[in-house]
């Protein structure tokens, strides 16, 4: 029953529980909804979180699902990655122009892209509500069903060769 009243809590703030908050104020990537991670767990050590609201301890930590291990706290109204720590792991731009890619662009080594797009609010967020969907990640069959048998062995190949040569960027490597 502790989730149902998250969620209320969460929808009264005006943040869809299926949101994840992309955040340039955050320091800490801090999820609420337990249905967005795997192997939520206590954590070895706990965060002491400070927002608008006061502070508060979070002691669990889970795992999202193309990105990594976040911390978890269910009494929180919004599931945050924070700005800082995406650009740490990720390329990232901002597009104001293409309106099926309106806002930021997270790039992955494999290509594919995540898109936090500006909510009415001003807010950046990328929707799971289609299912728990992997964050940032398209799926091999998906990406592979666009080429010829011949372009992905190709492809194969050169991520192969990458690998070998010490794994450089996939922008040093192409040059």
């Amino acid at each position: 029953m502790q989730s149902d009243v998250v969620c209320n809590v969460q929808e009264k703030a005006g943040i869809p529980k299926t949101w994840i908050l992309l955040d340039s104020q955050s320091t800490v990537d801090v999820f609420c909804n337990p249905r967005l991670l795997n192997n939520i767990r206590d954590a070895k050590r706990q965060l002491i979180l400070h927002c608008n609201a006061g502070t508060t301890i979070v002691t669990k930590k889970g795992d999202l699902k193309g990105y990594g291990t976040v911390w978890f706290h269910p009494q929180g109204i919004a599931n945050i990655l924070s700005l800082s720590n995406v650009s740490k792991k990720y390329r990232m731009t901002y597009n104001s122009g293409n309106k099926d890619e309106q806002g930021l662009v997270v790039h992955k080594e494999d290509g594919s892209k995540g898109i936090f797009r500006p909510s009415k609010k001003g807010l950046y967020y990328s929707d799971m509500a289609h299912g728990v969907r992997t964050i940032m990640v398209h799926t091999v069959d998906s990406n592979k069903s666009k080429y010829s048998v011949r372009q992905y062995s190709r492809a194969k190949k050169a991520r192969s060769l990458q690998d070998i040569i010490g794994r450089p960027s996939t922008e040093d490597y192409i040059k």
